[in-house]
């Protein structure tokens, strides 16, 4: 066997590297993502007509959504949803559900307490500490910026 040179090896490797199919993912991501919006505007529809107001629609939307997600993830569903759609899977809100699940289902086999309880706040709780820590941030700017009010 003839050795190469690094230009050589470099072409070598990307003649055989599949090429991704951006156009593909493109439209996928798009029709996924669409159909989840789409989903939650069902939702949003069902629930004003039952005469909620719009805060109330918002809230009940997010954590039926939030919900829908964690359960298509607990069965595996979410995941096959997410090879199709890629990026329109996992942006909206179901796709923190999923990202919240999903270790906690990887550790299922140890238990309860010390597998899905504590695995889930894995990745939970870094968007939690950092989410709250910059609302508080943001809150001081806004009072000190404002003049208190």
């Amino acid at each position: 066997m003839e050795k190469m040179s690094n230009k050589e090896y470099q072409k070598y490797i990307e003649e055989r590297i599949p090429k991704p199919t951006y156009a593909k993912n493109m439209i996928f991501a798009f029709i996924v993502g669409g159909s989840i919006c789409v989903f939650g505007q069902i939702i949003g529809n069902i629930l004003s007509r039952y005469g909620l107001d719009k805060e109330k629609v918002a809230s009940g939307t997010s954590i039926l959504l939030v919900l829908t997600g964690a359960f298509l993830t607990g069965i595996g569903v979410y995941d096959k949803i997410g090879k199709v759609g890629g990026a329109g899977a996992a942006i909206p809100i179901t796709g923190f559900a999923n990202s919240l699940v999903s270790p906690a289902m990887e550790f299922k086999r140890e238990g309860f307490i010390f597998g899905v309880a504590s695995k889930m706040f894995n990745i939970a709780g870094p968007v939690l500490v950092y989410g709250v820590g910059s609302s508080v941030v943001v809150g001081i700017l806004y009072i000190v910026l404002a003049g208190g009010g």
